[in-house]
């Protein structure tokens, strides 16, 4: 079992109410071998929302507390996206999850890139961040 962002499977979770399905991960979807999960939803936001952007660094960054996320309207989103990360985390514990598939270039989910004042940046989103400190392997899906 793994888990993917839901907009990868068709869910319309994105922040601006679409979403970004794959074949393969809808797939994996049909096939049992998925739970599919929107960090930034889990946190409580709305879909949909306002776009989000890391600020002074990435998810791992923010991990540490030297970074933060704001939305367009400069509000302070930061807790947001903690509470959704860790959120996705009890669920990666309590089923003992070791693989995601995440939306490469989210501030949540990007695995190699990340939203980074407002520019696709090298980079981790904070689910992923945290992700990875758990030792889970993640995957970023284009």
């Amino acid at each position: 079992m793994v888990i993917v962002s839901a907009c990868l499977v068709g869910l319309n979770t994105r922040y601006d109410g679409t979403n970004a399905s794959r074949d393969t991960i809808v797939a994996m979807l049909r096939n049992g071998e998925a739970i599919p999960l929107c960090p930034e939803q889990l946190g409580g936001l709305p879909t949909p929302r306002p776009p989000s952007t890391l600020i002074d660094g990435d998810g791992l960054q923010l991990l540490e507390g030297n970074a933060h996320v704001m939305n367009e309207h400069h509000q302070d989103v930061t807790n947001n996206f903690l509470q959704g990360a860790r959120e996705v985390a009890k669920i990666v514990q309590l089923l003992n999850i070791k693989e995601a598939y995440l939306k490469e270039g989210s501030p949540s989910c990007g695995v190699n890139y990340t939203n980074v004042g407002w520019t696709r940046h090298p980079g981790i989103g904070v689910t992923a961040a945290l992700l990875k400190q758990l030792g889970v392997k993640v995957h970023g899906v284009e």
